[in-house]
């Protein structure tokens, strides 16, 4: 077994054991969980409610020694999850997929852990197995973290990384292995289509994703075949409701008006907690095609991929209300996931306001193929089309 890619990949059934031990006996992440579930009592008493965390833990993952125990016990907390924050999951599109082969799961992404949560639960229960997942290294600045990701099927890519040399040869390897856990693991993989959630809402394929997939390709390959080899498959997930709307939208104001956002402590775990258990409404995952194409270059297979998730996109009351909006119309609300939306326009600051809202309206523009618009403040026009 190949040793080339031990410090990103996910952990082995032999390692499973230690790693988790040292998890589960972390003292941050009884710290993390008990800020989380009961903020009160963590201030107030935390040498009453951290031991409580490590026991229930403990018990939580008794018995756990192989990847495949591990997982099982994650599943019954996804659907905890779901059963509180989704109204439905509407998964469509597996249908057409092969259980047996491996596929790279390219997918539109808002959400940090539930647009790769939900794949996998779509996956499990459709008699798939289970992904591989891309995580940056940014989020896993805490050893539980990058343990529990670890320990769940992640591996790694680093984006830490200094110099041009180091950057580039940390590409190759995530490259390389991609590959390898298509063609020689057969293990399915999921990777976002850009670096970061795509917090205007309009989805697009980094082209610079498409080459780092392509940079373990021998120099007598064609390009097209190699890509086709990897099976790639658009993954297009639509949420009613996004529980960071107006997070994402303070730090899109944050970025445009003053140049830059500068992250709080423990901001991505914060943010992780909140769209697990934040209300989504209704939540639509669909599965596109293979891409099969003869393509050319990196930018021809970011369109193919775009292609297909604008074309399979779902868009929901939520949409069309704040693009309504945003073109000067006061529509009544039509349902009570639009009544919440309108309540957190209302009562956020006038400067947010047109960047929560873009939120929203441009999966309409996404809808009908027109370019994303651009985030107004009060008393100025609205892009038009072809104008961002």
């Amino acid at each position: 077994m190949t040793t080339e890619f031990d410090d990103i990949r996910p952990y082995h059934d032999d390692e499973l054991p230690a790693m988790l031990k040292a998890t589960v006996n972390d003292v941050e992440l009884h710290s993390a969980i008990a800020s989380w579930i009961a903020p009160g009592l963590n201030r107030k008493a935390p040498w009453l409610i951290r031991p409580l965390v490590k026991l229930a833990l403990k018990w939580q993952f008794r018995g756990v020694r192989r990847v495949d125990d591990f997982q099982p016990r994650l599943r019954r907390f996804v659907k905890r999850i779901l059963d509180k924050s989704v109204s439905d999951l509407e998964v469509r599109g597996l249908d057409k997929l092969d259980p047996n082969t491996a596929y790279l799961f390219v997918s539109n992404h808002r959400d940090i852990v539930m647009d790769p949560a939900m794949v996998n639960w779509a996956l499990y229960h459709a008699g798939f197995q289970t992904v591989r997942i891309a995580i940056g290294d940014n989020l896993l600045s805490k050893p539980f973290a990058s343990h529990l990701m670890r320990l769940n099927k992640s591996f790694i890519v680093r984006r830490a990384v200094k110099g041009v040399k180091a950057k580039w040869r940390a590409a190759q390897t995530l490259s390389r292995y991609i590959h390898h856990c298509i063609t020689v693991d057969n293990a399915n993989v999921w990777i976002a289509q850009r670096e970061g959630r795509a917090k205007d809402g309009y989805d697009r394929t980094n082209p610079a994703v498409i080459n780092m997939f392509s940079l373990s390709k021998p120099d007598d390959r064609e390009f097209g075949d190699y890509i086709r080899e990897l099976n790639i498959v658009p993954v297009c997930i639509s949420y009613e409701l996004d529980p960071l709307d107006l997070a994402k939208a303070r730090e899109l104001y944050a970025q445009q008006q003053k140049g830059g956002y500068r992250k709080r402590a423990h901001e991505d775990i914060q943010s992780i907690a909140r769209g697990m258990t934040g209300w989504k409404g209704r939540v639509q995952l669909t599965f596109g095609n293979v891409l099969d194409g003869d393509y050319a270059s990196d930018e021809a297979v970011a369109e193919a991929i775009d292609e297909q998730v604008h074309h399979l996109y779902r868009v929901f009351e939520t949409n069309e209300w704040a693009y309504t909006t945003l073109a000067g119309d006061s529509p009544e609300p039509a349902n009570a996931e639009v009544e919440q939306l309108a309540r957190r326009v209302g009562s956020a600051r006038d400067t947010l306001k047109p960047y929560l809202l873009r939120q929203y309206a441009n999966a309409v523009r996404m809808k009908q193929g027109q370019a994303p618009l651009a985030a107004t403040l009060p008393g100025e026009d609205s892009a038009q089309p072809g104008t961002q």
